[in-house]
């Protein structure tokens, strides 16, 4: 599994008040936590984890992007997920980064691919991609799928390998869509029948936007995106409950050969320890 550290955007209010205050320090302390808790998923694989990096401002967004990169890397190895809804916002500030991370993100809205694939079809830059187009996000399978099988093409007209791309198949609240879940998963599945090696990516809390006690439908949304082959997840790594449902779903669903990471992360008390019967 794939994480993608969450805590380091300005739309969370502790971080936000960091980037207002231009609190470096803060920064550090966010991607330091962060970094520790991902620090055996790291040490097993250099590519199992990102720290994402929003700004989240309307005002001098590369220079705040620069500052914050800046601070993460004085603390952390983690490679960096430059994060902006202006794609040439997210390729102005890709030099900061000392190493390749991932760019999120693109879709088929606008010119958002064609203003992205290009510049780093010849790096080793990863890359977020929504199926959401410019008429939104579609409202059924076949409609996500048409529009993936379009990302499809733009990534073979670039180059760029399925390895590289992390598909974001959109989630919506389930308060208001009581299908949220089950389109996802479906559009996850059928990805992966024909797509092995692309990966699957999504955030958690759109899921339970709206609906009371939201973590316990986070970890359900996690445990079933698994199953249905969702590889990366936007998560808090710090959050001890959805890290230990991480590695208990890749065990039971075949991904952690005799349950050695699952045993490993225990002992490494990423998640307490294992019940005493």
């Amino acid at each position: 599994m794939i994480i993608i550290g969450e805590k380091i955007n300005g739309s969370f209010p502790s971080a936000g008040r960091a980037i207002a205050a231009h609190d470096v320090e803060a920064i550090k302390h966010l991607a330091k936590i962060q970094s520790d808790a991902l620090a055996y998923m790291v040490d097993e694989d250099e590519d199992s984890a990102y720290l994402d990096c929003c700004a989240s401002v309307n005002v001098g967004e590369v220079e705040t992007l620069k500052w914050m990169i800046e601070a993460i890397q004085e603390v952390s190895d983690v490679k960096i997920c430059v994060d902006s809804p202006d794609p040439r916002v997210c390729l102005e500030a890709l030099p900061f980064c000392k190493t390749p991370g991932l760019l999120n993100s693109v879709s088929l809205e606008g010119d958002k691919i064609d203003v992205v694939f290009p510049e780093i079809a010849n790096t080793e830059w990863n890359v977020v991609a929504l199926l959401s187009g410019d008429d939104g996000i579609p409202q059924n399978v076949e409609k996500r799928m048409e529009n993936f099988n379009k990302l499809m093409d733009a990534t073979a007209k670039f180059g760029i390998k399925d390895s590289r791309v992390f598909v974001d198949p959109l989630v919506e609240g389930l308060a208001t869509n009581q299908e949220s879940f089950l389109t996802y998963a479906e559009v996850c599945r059928q990805i992966k029948k024909d797509h092995p090696t692309i990966h699957i990516t999504s955030g958690l809390s759109n899921i339970s936007y709206g609906l009371p006690v939201r973590k316990m439908l986070n970890m359900g949304f996690m445990c079933l995106s698994m199953q249905a082959g969702m590889d990366s997840a936007i998560v808090d790594p710090t959050n001890r409950d959805m890290m230990g449902i991480i590695y208990a779903t890749q065990a039971l669903i075949g991904e952690d050969d005799f349950c050695m990471e699952y045993i490993g992360a225990s002992r490494e008390n990423l998640f307490g320890p294992l019940p005493k019967n």
